[in-house]
């Protein structure tokens, strides 16, 4: 369906309206909820430590360190380091989610005039029910992201507002996952599977995790998954689901090849531990001694990075992928290590979380440096890796050659189009990771990850007994260097998630059309492969490792629940957008679009006009666009290709005819040429 501008405005008209309804709602509060917005305000107080508190009525949660924290009234209010961004803990009283909501923002800032996009109904979780969450409308040029989940226990509701700046957001998001993943109920402890004995994956057990992605596929629409599974060294199941491609039957099965993307991080991490083990350097050797030509946009960083640093994402580098992402076509392991000399820290170095895959691509190429200084970094770290790691581990179908997986048995890519509906998805934008291979080109299989997967078991040992790696450097890269949250730590290319009282050792990988995890329970033996061919693949690849520990523990029944209520919330926000968009774009505002763009980091657009169709030329791939009139009046141009879908383009107002384009920490303006 085609919304013109008019058709838009009216429906931000009646996004207003609901919200000014939800507002009106607060207003008739009961006489506890007086007694409690009378409460004594506090003055606000800066953490030096992440510190265990309670909100107004007890709940407990843990405040980050260097944050602000204030009462006022029912609200306690945590506010970022920077200024201008918040999360708000609203304890109330209602009868219902919606005034619940009203009667938190008429605590918390009352002036508040986002309108809700969308609202989805969350399970049953952690003492919380009768849960929703709010998805707010901002602008653009905002650089905001406002969202907000209302919880019941007892008698009253806790409202979790974030107030937060894009920037603030990724930049601090541990510290705001710490906020959220800590929340508990008053009084209330969270299932704990510490000490249990875990079962045998027997085929009982096997069938109820079949059953869950089985059902998992049907609600999240993704067409193929493979799965595995390895308990006390012996691989118990692994196999296919679904299809490789949409309009075939055919299969996949535990040979099929999916691109497994950032799961490359650990195995680029193994090529370093053995260099460790072979005494060729150390996890604290500077890169700079075995890398000369690695350079940070900060000299003082630079000099700071050791080997370990490389893939811990805890150096303050932020993520900005956009830069190797767009126009890809030139860019060569060597150049794309030169983009780490034009980027600059945006946190203290070992301070945050902070996610870079070009960081992780410098750990893959000071390796191959190492061992084979005189050959093109590209081909030396496929060598280095080959020899060190696949041949090693006989994952013999594991691979970076694009030319020799599409050859092989694999899957192929999907996402969903502009209307929710599945399709095959534009994948050129993977081969834009050929460079920056060592973060997550690898093509593998379920059997071979298995294989990987049995050495981490197995603390180094190969199946035959004979000792690949010693155990020192090996588990050394799960050892924390920096925090997500409370209950989950990364190492170098891995996480230690205890948020049920168990390690669970796991990465996941995300490309277009392909997501994955490989996990694994050391003090249990149990590990599992899941990879998928399709968006939203990470919903499955997330929540089966909750289902896991279900199985092996007898715990509560959660997965299911919360996987159904994910993927309903992922269709919504899909078709929230979508009535916000107009297709074909808005033909008097693509007529004013220039016919070429440039910018000196992410290249050349160039637009072009077909009938009613508008398209963005990248270069390398290139995606038709639709059009949206934002809440402050801007207009923005959105690329809707499958896989490629929400790259958003606003225009800017003045002489000079500008598009610009952000990820949550940089801008970057396209003018016309």
């Amino acid at each position: 369906m085609r919304l013109d501008v008019e058709a838009m405005k009216n429906l931000l008209v009646g996004f207003f309206l609901l919200f000014s309804c939800v507002l009106l709602l607060g207003q008739n509060q009961s006489s506890d909820q007086r007694a409690t917005n009378a409460a004594t305000e506090q003055a606000s107080e800066r953490l030096a430590a992440d510190t265990p508190k309670t909100s107004v009525l007890g709940n407990a949660f843990v405040a980050p360190k260097d944050w602000s924290i204030r009462v006022k009234s029912p609200a306690t209010i945590l506010s970022a380091p920077e200024g201008g961004s918040w999360v708000a803990l609203v304890d109330v009283q209602a009868k219902a989610p919606d005034e619940a909501l009203a009667a938190a923002w008429q605590a918390y800032k009352p002036d508040a005039k986002w309108p809700v996009k969308v609202a989805h109904d969350l399970p049953d979780q952690d003492g919380w029910s009768r849960r929703r969450v709010y998805e707010y409308l901002t602008s653009p040029s905002e650089k905001r992201a406002v969202a907000a989940l209302v919880s019941y226990s007892g008698s009253n509701w806790t409202v979790v507002i974030d107030d937060l700046a894009n920037a603030v957001g990724e930049k601090r998001g541990a510290q705001v996952e710490l906020i959220h993943g800590r929340l508990l109920p008053k009084g209330y402890s969270r299932e704990s599977f510490a000490g249990k004995k875990a079962n045998t994956l027997d085929p009982a057990r096997i069938a109820e995790l079949v059953g869950f992605i089985e059902s998992g596929q049907k609600v999240t629409g993704v067409p193929g998954v493979a799965f595995g599974l390895v308990q006390d060294g012996n691989v118990v199941f692994a196999d296919g689901f679904g299809t490789k491609e949409l309009g075939t039957s055919d299969k996949p099965d535990a040979d099929t090849l999916f691109m497994v993307a950032s799961n490359t991080k650990a195995m680029t991490t193994l090529l370093l531990a053995k260099l460790v083990d072979e005494h060729r350097m150390t996890w604290q050797t500077p890169v700079t001694t075995l890398l000369p030509t690695f350079r940070l946009g900060d000299t003082e960083t630079t000099r700071s990075v050791l080997v370990k640093h490389l893939i811990c994402a805890c150096t303050g580098m932020p993520r900005q992928d956009l830069e190797w992402i767009f126009q890809y076509g030139n860019i060569t392991p060597e150049s794309s290590l030169s983009l780490l000399g034009t980027m600059q820290p945006t946190s203290k170095f070992g301070e945050l979380f902070q996610y870079s895959n070009l960081m992780a691509t410098a750990a893959g190429y000071t390796g191959a440096y190492v061992l084979y200084p005189q050959v093109e970094l590209g081909a030396a770290y496929d060598r280095a890796m080959q020899s060190y790691v696949f041949d090693p581990l006989q994952m013999n179908a594991t691979t970076f050659n694009f030319k020799r997986a599409f050859s092989a048995n694999h899957a192929t890519a999907h996402s969903q189009d502009v209307d929710g509906k599945p399709a095959k998805a534009l994948t050129a934008i993977n081969d834009a990771v050929t460079p920056v291979r060592p973060a997550g080109g690898a093509w593998s299989s379920v059997h071979d990850i298995l294989k990987y997967v049995s050495m981490e078991l197995a603390e180094g040992k190969l199946p035959d007994g004979k000792i690949y790696i010693s155990k020192e450097p090996l588990l050394e890269r799960r050892t924390p260097q920096v925090y997500i949250g409370k209950d989950t730590s990364y190492g170098m290319g891995l996480m230690v998630d205890t948020t049920y009282g168990v390690p669970v050792v796991h990465h996941g990988g995300d490309l277009v059309g392909y997501h994955s995890d490989m996990m694994w329970l050391p003090q249990q033996n149990v590990g599992a492969v899941i990879l998928t061919d399709g968006d939203p693949g990470w919903l499955l690849r997330d929540h089966i490792r909750r289902k896991l520990l279900e199985v092996l523990f007898d715990g509560r029944h959660e997965a299911d629940a919360q996987l159904n209520a994910d993927a309903k919330s992922f269709y919504s926000s899909l078709a929230a957008d979508r009535k916000l968009l107009t297709i074909p774009a808005d033909a008097s505002e693509a007529a004013k679009l220039s016919k070429h763009y440039a910018n000196s980091s992410l290249g050349e657009i160039l637009v072009s006009r077909s009938g009613a169709t508008t398209t963005f030329d990248f270069g390398e791939w290139k995606s038709e666009v639709a059009s949206r009139k934002n809440p402050d009046g801007t207009i923005s141009f959105i690329t809707i290709a499958p896989g490629a879908s929400g790259l958003e383009f606003t225009v800017a107002s003045g002489s000079k005819r500008t598009l610009t384009i952000r990820d949550a920490q940089h801008e970057y303006v396209f003018e016309e040429r």
